[in-house]
């Protein structure tokens, strides 16, 4: 498999590939061999694979009011364009944030399973949810990037998630998506574990718009997608490396958000 391939967030191709016809014959056998279930709890469901009623219920959805900037839930409706106590002490240089739900038990299964078991259908899923999360943001983008792995990294997942994301957002969309258009061009230390300076530490000057990718941004609006907003030192450390590669502004979409709980209290 191509390294290209590899960034575009597509898997090994394994075993026989029928027309369409057969594919369509082989789902209808699995459904009826192996009906849906749920994609976190495993329970049986009625439809086609998603969440049962109780896990869809744990899930915590960012719903209004949250901070205009950054996305983050306010306990107090201030308006629509209100900002967090963290937007205006610390602004981002990206313009907004948007995610789906906050980092909790059954967000992190999602992601995980994701992201470290292969289970492809669960982005198909998440990007689908980041799509009516984003609405305003998906709509007012030029152009979708993902957040890239450095190649090493790429080699040992096999695909890139933030790739696989943004493929399904601009295929849902009709954004178009430029998914190498941001690189990382050093090797960083895993982000977990490390605390928000450290972070900010292992990102910086890890990303570039190679030049011969900066057309494809030049002042347009990018938004800017990962599975999951943590510290915001990655996001924020690609932001700025697509301004300096001439994009004219940037918004970011992720799945879920990492919110602390005095946050949760503004």
């Amino acid at each position: 498999m191509s390294e290209s391939a590899r960034e575009n967030g597509e898997r090994p191709r394994r075993g026989f590939h029928g027309g369409k016809a057969v594919g369509v014959l082989a789902r209808g056998f699995i459904d009826f061999v192996l009906p849906p279930v749920c994609f976190v709890c495993e329970n049986p469901l009625d439809a086609s694979p998603g969440l049962c009623m109780t896990c869809w219920a744990r899930l915590s959805w960012i719903e209004r009011p949250y901070c205009a900037r950054l996305g983050t839930p306010m306990a107090y409706d201030l308006g629509e364009d209100a900002l967090s106590a963290e937007a205006i002490a610390d602004p981002p240089p990206f313009e907004r944030a948007r995610a789906v739900c906050l980092h909790d038990e059954i967000s992190r299964e999602l992601v995980h399973g994701f992201k470290y078991r292969d289970r492809l259908e669960l982005g198909a899923a998440m990007a689908r949810w980041m799509v009516r999360a984003g609405a305003d943001l998906v709509r007012d983008a030029d152009v979708i990037v993902p957040v890239p792995l450095h190649r090493r990294r790429l080699w040992r997942r096999r695909f890139n998630q933030a790739a696989v994301l943004a493929r399904a957002i601009a295929s849902s969309s009709g954004t178009p998506a430029e998914l190498r258009a941001l690189s990382r061009i050093r090797a960083t230390q895993r982000q977990v574990g490390l605390e928000r300076k450290s972070r900010q530490t292992n990102v910086r000057g890890a990303f570039a718009v190679e030049r011969e990718m900066r057309e494809a941004i030049s002042k347009r609006r990018v938004l800017l997608v990962d599975d999951v907003y943590t510290t915001g030192a990655t996001v924020k450390a690609c932001t700025r490396a697509l301004l300096r590669g001439g994009a004219g502004h940037v918004d970011v979409l992720t799945f879920a958000r990492v919110v602390s709980p005095a946050s949760l209290t503004i």
